[in-house]
């Protein structure tokens, strides 16, 4: 097979996302940064530090070879230390859990380096296991490191927990995992899912919402009213759908067209998250259905490309570090474009290379540059 090049469609397809996200950051952050901040470019200067860093880590791993990454000690370290800062930022961040807060520089969040490291792991894990991923003692090695991964992220982030097992059950089930394992995963995930929704009132509030918005259910199954005071005692807003409403309505106002870029109303404070995991209803509402069609063009794009990569990949580990890292970014954009359309409840989930957010981008730039690592080196 003939050496692979730069996937250029790919490359470019990165950087026009990421230099969109950067004129909607200003754009989605200007009224909160005055306010804040007393300064209109607060987080647009500082996504541009991340964006240069970020793009740095990218084409260092562009360049290195991927091959010299399917080692034991690579997929085990990468995981390992993600796990290890998770537990240490439950200390260190003890109200939320979710971030280092390093003065000067910023806020860190472990969880999102969870999805370059799983996709790693897989990679390594499926290529060594695959013919024995249906063997019971592969399930349970498999299943122990998503579960601990996931179970430490889930205390502080479900829907990045929820995208970590939808990427490994994607993988091992591409790699040959059997529909009744399948099927197993399904209903523990979905024990799992529940306890963690349960676990935290505000969580339970916006799922009841999303399903039942004026309580008309609720109210005749809790006559005592248990489960609304345990929302309403973890909720910083009274009615958990609240997001879900004015995302709908900037979106919605924007209609084909879009009522210009920085035009938006509901970035004035109406709609919470603005500039971060709800910047895709600004994109709504700014430059309308084509803006929107762009940005989930781009990921289609990337998608395309990255199982592209999977079928040209010439050796196992290539093939399924390709898919791994599509599959955590691709389906991260997903769900997140699903909750600011009101398709679901309300998750706390970045739009990739398009929200505000260091940790994110690092994280993103990072699964891409081991993407085009298997474009540029393949052979």
């Amino acid at each position: 097979m003939a050496r692979l090049k730069t996937d250029w469609v790919l490359f470019f397809a990165i950087v026009g996302l990421v230099g969109f996200g950067l004129i909607m950051v200003y754009s989605a952050s200007s009224v909160i940064g005055e306010i804040k901040f007393q300064s209109p470019w607060h987080f647009f200067i500082r996504q541009v530090l991340w964006a240069v860093a970020s793009f740095g880590v990218l084409m260092y791993l562009k360049k290195a070879d991927y091959r010299q990454m399917r080692t034991p000690t690579l997929a085990f370290a990468a995981l390992g230390i993600v796990i290890s800062l998770l537990v240490l930022v439950y200390f260190w961040d003890a109200r939320a859990h979710r971030w280092f807060r390093i003065p000067s520089v910023g806020s860190l969040q472990p969880s999102e380096f969870a999805k370059p490291a799983l996709a790693v792991f897989l990679a390594y894990f499926v290529t060594a296991r695959k013919d024995f991923i249906n063997n019971r003692q592969t399930l349970l090695q498999a299943a122990l490191a998503v579960a601990v991964l996931a179970f430490l992220v889930v205390v502080a982030d479900l829907g990045t927990a929820l995208v970590l097992v939808i990427t490994a059950v994607i993988v091992l089930f591409v790699a040959g995992l059997e529909w009744k394992y399948v099927a197993l995963v399904a209903a523990v995930g979905c024990l799992f899912l529940a306890g963690a929704v349960v676990a935290r009132g505000y969580r339970l509030g916006r799922v009841i919402a999303y399903f039942d918005k004026d309580y008309t259910l609720l109210d005749k199954v809790d006559k005592s009213g248990i489960v609304k005071n345990y929302i309403a005692r973890s909720s910083s807003n009274r009615d958990p759908s609240y997001q879900g409403k004015q995302s709908v309505i900037a979106t919605g106002s924007g209609g084909v067209l879009g009522e210009g870029l920085m035009r938006s109303r509901q970035k004035l404070l109406y709609l919470p998250e603005a500039h971060t995991d709800f910047i895709f209803a600004i994109v709504g509402e700014e430059l309308g259905l084509w803006g929107c069609t762009l940005v989930l063009g781009g990921f289609l794009l990337i998608l395309w490309r990255g199982l592209r990569l999977y079928w040209l990949a010439p050796d196992e580990f290539g093939r399924y570090l390709a898919l791994g890292v599509t599959i955590v970014v691709v389906i991260q954009a997903f769900v997140n474009m699903s909750v600011v359309l009101d398709m679901g409840p309300t998750k706390g989930i970045p739009l990739p290379m398009i929200s505000a957010g260091g940790s994110s981008l690092l994280a993103t730039l990072t699964s891409m540059g081991l993407l085009l690592s298997v474009s540029e080196h393949a052979s």
